[in-house]
């Protein structure tokens, strides 16, 4: 069995200042500075750590979700703040013009929408 005190996530990002300016400033998320990276804390206590590295590579999939009560809003609230939300071609069914992909609907998951942070890594609302 592992015995653990703590547990976190994390994912690497290519620049700390544009990663701090985004989190905290349009994700409105706490962010912690430390000698290693930052430290994102979330609603529910969870942790995730993001650090950087010179010859980063952007994750190929989602390495972050937000689970929110109003997608639509939620998505309108970040077109408003510059974000763009993903397209993706062959998807199993369309997404609407704001990209999200209304699951519920089509009895395929969950409703979600997919944007990028500043280094290129694949962040999501979902709902």
């Amino acid at each position: 069995m592992l015995t653990y005190k703590n547990a976190f996530s994390g994912y690497s990002v290519n620049d700390m200042t544009a990663a701090k300016e985004f989190y905290k400033n349009v994700l409105s998320l706490p962010v912690e500075e430390t000698p290693e990276g930052l430290r994102l804390t979330l609603q529910n206590g969870f942790a995730v750590f993001l650090y950087e590295k010179k010859d980063h590579v952007p994750a190929t999939f989602t390495v972050l979700n937000f689970e929110v009560e109003d997608i639509q809003k939620s998505v309108e609230d970040l077109i408003a703040q510059g974000i763009a939300f993903e397209r993706y071609e062959n998807f199993p069914f369309e997404q609407d013009e704001n990209g999200i992909a209304w699951g519920k609907k089509v009895n395929m998951g969950p409703n979600i929408a997919w944007f990028k942070d500043p280094a290129g890594n694949i962040l999501s609302v979902i709902g």
